[in-house]
């Protein structure tokens, strides 16, 4: 049965690329390193992927600042700069939340636990929003929103009013959307076997969330509170409505984003893919026995 899964795998992409057998086996494992490492490392590795994201969504938000570019030119121009992020995530290493997401196929096969996955996502997330806050304050203090005559501070506002603005279902949904894409573009790094192939894969996805609107938890713990700087220290254009970028109106905006992408990575990613190439197809690399506590669980009463 494995046999069958790397096959099929090989036959779609014939190249030098991991099968997507090969993939789910790789994301298995990693999942299983990932929600075992020690804590030090797994925060450090979860600020420095806030930071990344962030110097991704600093990129973005130049483009965003030249008012000269259409609609469509900017967006994907912007989406492209931004797989700067994932860029520094998947290469580079480092503990992003919305990636990690795709753990859920190793707790599928009991692998790990749910209190594990709960545990790194928490500290991942967390350790995420402090990167993204250090990078707001560094931004800050080098007078960022000020660049192009201050259109790069009026894309900031602009793009959080965007983001503030809908009601918690559509940013759920757009969450859900936005972690589809990015997990395909983790899901299309890990076939490449080099720098090149990984970039190659990640961007394409990435651009198209961007590109859309969607929402990305980490991303906007840079885009969001710098907002919010501009409007609390008064650096906000005469005739500019700023009365949405509230403390608030952020937990309102994080909390469905959050949980949509979840939903989108972990489960329209992770779980179709573990349904495909493991409980499908067998899988590549047999499956450990389940620990002595679990069996226990599963037992039948006497």
């Amino acid at each position: 049965m494995a046999e069958q899964a790397t096959s099929q795998g090989a036959a779609i992409f014939g190249s030098d690329a991991y099968s997507p057998a090969e993939i789910q086996d790789k994301t298995e494992k990693l999942g299983v390193k990932k929600a075992r490492m020690p804590f030090l490392p797994e925060l450090v590795l979860s600020i420095v992927a806030g930071g990344s994201i962030g110097i991704g969504g600093m990129f973005f938000l130049i483009v965003l600042g030249d008012p000269q570019l259409g609609y469509a030119a900017q967006r994907v121009t912007g989406g492209v700069v931004f797989s700067l992020g994932l860029a520094l995530v998947m290469i580079a290493g480092a503990e992003l939340f919305t990636g990690n997401c795709l753990i859920v196929m190793a707790w599928c096969n009991r692998q790990i636990s749910s209190l594990e996955v709960l545990k790194n996502w928490t500290i991942v997330w967390v350790g995420n929003l402090i990167g993204a806050l250090g990078l707001v304050f560094l931004l800050w203090m080098c007078h960022f929103p000020d660049l192009n005559g201050g259109n790069v501070g009026l894309g900031i506002l602009k793009l959080a009013v965007s983001k503030l603005s809908p009601d918690a279902t559509t940013i759920f949904f757009k969450g859900i959307m936005c972690n589809i894409l990015v997990c395909l573009g983790v899901w299309l790094a890990y076939a490449g076997r080099s720098v090149a192939d990984k970039m190659a894969g990640m961007v394409l996805p990435v651009a198209a969330f961007v590109a859309a609107g969607f929402e990305h938890c980490i991303a906007n713990m840079l885009f969001l509170p710098m907002a919010w700087l501009m409007v609390e220290t008064g650096h906000v254009p005469a005739g500019f409505d700023a009365s949405v970028i509230t403390f608030a109106s952020i937990v309102h905006n994080l909390v469905p984003a959050t949980l949509g992408n979840i939903v989108g990575g972990g489960g329209f990613v992770g779980v179709v893919y573990w349904l495909i190439y493991r409980k499908s197809l067998g899988g590549i690399t047999p499956l450990p026995p389940v620990r002595p506590q679990e069996s226990r669980k599963a037992a039948p009463a006497e």
